[in-house]
């Protein structure tokens, strides 16, 4: 019996077929998350109905959008008391944002998201319209002194000053597309002409040196004043690739309008086919490590495939590996926390957000499609 259940397993190795990957458990995601919002909505909002106030409203946006995406009404006092609390942060230029934030772009990318998300009967279309045009505003462009040739042009930063950056770029991409925009809309086709440039691929779409020096398909963090990958540089200079902004920018393609056939987007498959893993952010170990569950989920999800193949020829089922690799880690309260800190995640109502939005796109079924 022993040796033909080896066979049997060897047979299915061999064929390209994962024998420990099996379908996602529908019933172990909804369970984790209505423990998860029971968390946020018991012991994560303060009675103000902000998340974590002391890092700004981004993380209550972000908690407000997991929310809802994961089953609870937004009619839930959790959710109004939770945009309530947002919406204090409306500025007279349209973005929602604390007066003099450094990281308003960010802020007000995210709050957007809650919004669209909350926006039953149209209820936020001023506030979102406002928004919009805030972000856009502070997008790199002529507007700010920045040609096409520019390395920064097209993308967005943190803030109004911040040089700009992949993840702040995805983000802004995600929300344009979140309130209705179309893939032509010119702020997402700027924007995609930034992503194409933190990819560590040689073309017509990125002739800057970076991508000759670490030619892996890959993406980095900004080309921008200098160029800097989170993960390091090669021996040469070149800028490391790493996973969670390597499902950023396949996320970005895919929302900007490219097909699975665009060159781009297979030399993003490629890479992430040869780094395939939920053990960690590959070239960064633990750090990030929830950003990079929630951002591959909604990539893997856009993509519009059930299965993954890696470079071996195995085939994954992704919804349930994903999903596996965060229950594993949900903490007996219902949240979620990296022992490692950076990037914040050592606050659980973020990676707890973070971890919800993942989980709504592993459900089977869940393909979220671009509006």
């Amino acid at each position: 019996m022993k040796k033909a259940l080896c066979v049997l397993l060897c047979w299915l190795c061999c064929a390209g077929i994962n024998p420990a990957a099996g379908a996602a458990d529908p019933a172990a995601i909804r369970g984790a998350i209505e423990k998860a919002s029971q968390f946020l909505a018991e012991q994560g909002q303060a009675a103000d109905g902000s998340f974590s106030a002391q890092a700004g409203p981004a993380v209550t946006a972000l908690a407000v959008t997991a929310l809802v995406h994961s089953g609870t009404s937004i009619d839930a006092p959790v959710v109004q008391k939770g945009l309530a609390a947002l919406l204090k942060f409306k500025q007279l230029d349209g973005g929602i944002h604390p007066p003099d934030s450094p990281v308003a772009n960010y802020e007000t990318s995210i709050a957007m998201l809650a919004l669209a998300a909350c926006n039953k009967g149209g209820h936020y279309d001023k506030d979102i319209q406002r928004a919009e045009a805030f972000v856009k505003g502070l997008q790199w462009d002529d507007g700010e002194g920045s040609e096409a040739s520019d390395p920064a042009f097209g993308g967005a930063g943190y803030g109004k000053k911040n040089r700009p950056d992949l993840s702040n770029t995805s983000f802004l991409i995600e929300a344009l597309r979140g309130i209705g925009s179309k893939t032509e809309d010119p702020a997402i086709q700027r924007a995609l002409v930034f992503v194409s440039r933190t990819q560590n691929l040689e073309g017509p779409n990125n002739t800057l040196p970076f991508a000759a020096k670490n030619p892996d398909g890959g993406f980095y963090y900004t080309p921008a004043a200098g160029g800097e990958s989170q993960a390091g540089t090669t021996p040469d200079g070149g800028l490391r690739s790493y996973g969670s902004m390597t499902y950023a920018g396949l996320k970005s393609m895919i929302f900007a309008g490219l097909s699975r056939d665009d060159p781009r987007v297979k030399a993003a498959i490629a890479w992430l086919s040869k780094h395939y893993t939920f053990q960690e952010n590959p070239g960064m170990g633990d750090a990030g490590l929830f950003y990079y569950f929630h951002t591959a989920a909604k990539a893997l999800d856009v993509l519009g495939e059930e299965s993954f193949t890696d470079a071996k020829g195995v085939v994954h089922n992704w919804r349930s590996e994903l999903s596996d690799a965060i229950l594993s880690k949900q903490q007996s309260d219902g949240s979620w926390i990296n022992s490692n800190a950076r990037w914040m995640e050592g606050d659980p109502n973020l990676v707890t957000g973070y971890s919800l939005l993942a989980l709504t796109h592993c459900l089977p079924n869940a393909k979220q499609d671009a509006k």
